[in-house]
């Protein structure tokens, strides 16, 4: 068994009179410890996915798996319990509390999970050692986005989420913060799903998953995944 599985997952939403099939049948398997793309225009059901994924959402059919447990029929309230603790979020805003230090973010995040890794540990694994006391306002935006980072792997998840990381840093921020992410499937050995309409980004992963109106068009495996210093878009 895989360690995410999606089989024969649909989503419809229901707008009025209208049906749109967000998600139409995708079937996929995402290994531990792997680095996959979810890759696709605007519209083509990525966001959708990473929302179902993330116990956000839950699929009008089909069945989710993540490490041998069913998370599509699961309640309201286990779905907290499993976002609080199986999945760590980066999206494309930081979402960072204003008033609280690097470190201090980090540690609001591990308060609430079962077996959180020591925030400072944590921020010295991206590289922020010596910002830690810093405010979000006295931080670049890819340290911000670090500071973020860190507040997700300090959960201690299973899967680590990404919605477009870079979309909000230029070109060469945008490179860290994906070899950054990277280094953290590679040395920490988490699985790690990045959704994105950028194609460069596939040259790094494991394994590309292209969607495409709802559908998973293509899957492969990357047998030599590129370093995300070598990318360029």
């Amino acid at each position: 068994m895989a360690f995410v599985e999606f089989k024969d997952v649909s989503k419809v939403y229901h707008m009025g009179s209208v049906e749109v099939h967000a998600v139409d049948g995708m079937d996929f398997e995402i290994e531990q410890g792997e680095l996959v793309v979810i890759v696709g225009p605007s519209g083509a059901g990525k966001t959708t996915v990473l929302n179902m994924l993330g116990g956000m959402d839950t699929p009008t059919s089909g069945t989710i798996m993540l490490d041998g447990n069913e998370i599509s029929g699961l309640s309201e309230r286990a779905l907290t319990q499993y976002r609080r603790h199986d999945i760590g979020f980066v999206l494309q805003f930081y979402n960072l509390v204003q008033n609280l230090t690097a470190l201090e973010n980090v540690e609001l995040a591990s308060q609430i999970c079962r077996d959180p890794l020591p925030a400072d540990q944590v921020l010295a694994e991206v590289g922020l050692s010596a910002r830690m006391d810093n405010f979000p306002a006295q931080l670049s935006g890819g340290e911000q986005q670090r500071v973020a980072i860190a507040r997700a792997l300090a959960k201690n998840p299973k899967l680590l989420l990404c919605d477009e990381p870079t979309g909000a840093l230029d070109y060469r921020t945008g490179k860290q913060i994906l070899g950054l992410l990277q280094k953290t499937c590679r040395e920490l050995g988490r699985t790690v799903a990045i959704v994105t309409h950028n194609s460069a980004f596939t040259e790094i992963a494991d394994r590309v998953i292209e969607v495409r109106e709802g559908k998973a068009s293509a899957i492969r495996l990357n047998p030599s995944p590129a370093s995300a210093e070598s990318v360029e878009w």
